[in-house]
């Protein structure tokens, strides 16, 4: 079932969520499959839960779109990140552009570290300790920030930020035009 896309403004979407109960989750293997169809119909590459107005420790990605000759490594890199949490970042910032789901049409260059480790359990409540870099940990990343109610626009500099402040007012008053369903304020 594809679901509404918080948008920037909405509560949720500040909130630092908290682990879950994997193993005793109601439909959580459900969530993940609706998470999933929504991220699809969205054309993103990951989504967090409180994008889909939950207040729960999950996000997944599905870097399988852009796997080609020059990213082979993206293909079938299609995961659930349940109970997340990033234990150690290193490597130079690197800033690259990002876009987001909940603030659609806006594009800005993020710093990020190049290398993170991350444990999680999977929707079959196992568990995973895993390092990545380069894109694959900036996709993980930025969806990790969601979890703990940080947005990208959080990370950008604040002349830029003071560039698009029209575009995030919009947003916060409900004034958003995109091609998925939405839910505003």
């Amino acid at each position: 079932m594809i679901l509404p896309v918080y948008i920037y403004g909405h509560p949720v979407l500040r909130k630092v969520t908290k682990d879950i109960d994997a193993a005793n989750y109601p439909n959580l293997k459900t969530l993940v499959e609706n998470m999933f169809e929504t991220m699809y119909n969205a054309e993103g590459v990951g989504i967090a839960a409180p994008q889909v107005g939950l207040n729960d420790r999950i996000f997944v990605v599905d870097l399988t779109p852009l796997a080609d000759d020059k990213h082979p490594e993206f293909k079938g890199f299609k995961k659930a990140f349940i109970n997340a949490h990033i234990i150690e970042r290193d490597g130079d910032a690197v800033q690259e552009e990002e876009g987001c789901l909940s603030i659609p049409g806006i594009h800005e260059k993020v710093p990020r570290e190049n290398r993170i480790r991350i444990q999680y359990l999977d929707e079959d409540n196992q568990a995973h300790d895993e390092e990545y870099s380069g894109y694959m940990a900036r996709v993980i990343q930025h969806e990790y920030d969601h979890l703990d109610g940080i947005m990208f626009v959080d990370r950008i500099t604040p002349m830029r930020k003071q560039m698009i402040k029209g575009k995030l007012s919009n947003m916060e008053k409900g004034k958003v035009s995109c091609h998925y369903r939405v839910k505003t304020v």
